[in-house]
């Protein structure tokens, strides 16, 4: 049974993949390798861990307005997430969106994607309608022929 959060559209787009899940901030400037499209920032629960071609669930982006430049990088090199999900709607995660071009999700009220979603869940992201469904749960892929 898929479960559907709704949110708000913010970059148009509908793609599905594996989640990435972190529930803490993530630093753009500083805090990603944009050449790996890894998170380096050392005490991170993330840390050495890549979001590159995933879809990275997330509460907001922490630190400098050179946030968004750090991942426009990330899709001028390749690395860049394939969607992002998150919870607090900042200028500087809007931005860093938008210049990314991933389809984006955010605003979802109540509902928190970051308690609802787990890494490894399949999810698909429709920036359009500001949908974000939650298609196969991690702990099913286990029982799912490869």
């Amino acid at each position: 049974m898929t479960k559907e959060l709704i949110g708000r559209g913010l970059v148009p787009g509908v793609v599905e993949g594996e989640a990435l899940v972190s529930h803490e901030t993530i630093s753009g400037w500083g805090g990603i390798d944009p050449a790996r499209g890894v998170i380096i920032e050392r005490r991170h629960e993330l840390f050495d861990v890549s979001f590159s071609g995933k879809i990275l669930v997330f509460p907001g982006a922490k630190g400098s307005s050179g946030w968004s430049g750090f991942f426009q990088s990330t899709r001028l090199m390749g690395t860049a997430p394939l969607a992002m999900v998150f919870t607090a709607m900042t200028t500087k995660a809007v931005l860093g969106a938008v210049v990314t071009r991933v389809p984006t999700v955010s605003e979802f009220g109540d509902v928190d994607p970051v308690g609802e979603i787990a890494t490894g869940d399949i999810v698909r992201v429709d920036g359009d309608r500001g949908v974000v469904a939650i298609v196969r749960r991690a702990a099913d892929q286990a029982a799912v022929p490869r």
